[in-house]
């Protein structure tokens, strides 16, 4: 019996040192390197990265199939005029051609993990038009992500047009 006891306490305390160095590595206490808590949000990092260049390519190509899957149901985002846009108007808009990219180029891109949650920031120069106008310019923009069912969406958006 205390054989088994002496495991449990072993086991338990195990899990609870993981536990701690999990979040402890969340707070940048440690040196997360050894224990490989720094290479899982490197690869949510690299994954989120991809999902704008795929988004970006993605309206672009009028691709609303890798929109749609991006975006969860009920992403908002807010434009560049301030205006509050749904999902449904922005694939709308995207099917119907009236807005839409005709070339993006990324600028840097900053990704803050926080669970199952990241915020991604970011610049692009855009060759764009919105509802039949040029919009074209330098843009900056906030994306927030959520992890849901294993599996990043953006449920949140906003953009802003950089003056001359």
């Amino acid at each position: 019996m205390k054989y088994m006891t002496a495991v449990g306490l072993l086991i338990a305390g195990s899990l609870f040192t993981v536990g701690q160095a999990k979040a402890d590595c969340m707070k940048g206490d440690m040196d997360c390197m050894k224990n490989g808590m720094k290479s899982d949000a490197a690869a949510v990092e690299q994954t989120l990265k991809q999902m704008e260049h795929d988004w970006n390519q993605a309206t672009i190509a009028k691709d609303v199939e890798t929109v749609d899957r991006i975006l969860a149901d009920d992403w908002t985002g807010i434009d560049f005029r301030g205006m509050t846009v749904t999902k449904a108007e922005t694939i709308e808009e995207l099917k119907s051609g009236e807005s839409g990219n005709q070339s993006v180029e990324l600028g840097e891109i900053t990704v803050k993990v926080f669970g199952n949650t990241a915020v991604v920031i970011g610049s692009d120069t855009e060759t764009s038009t919105y509802h039949g106008k040029d919009s074209s310019g330098r843009y900056t923009w906030t994306d927030v992500f959520v992890r849901r069912a294993g599996r990043w969406q953006a449920v949140a958006s906003q953009s802003t047009k950089i003056a001359n």
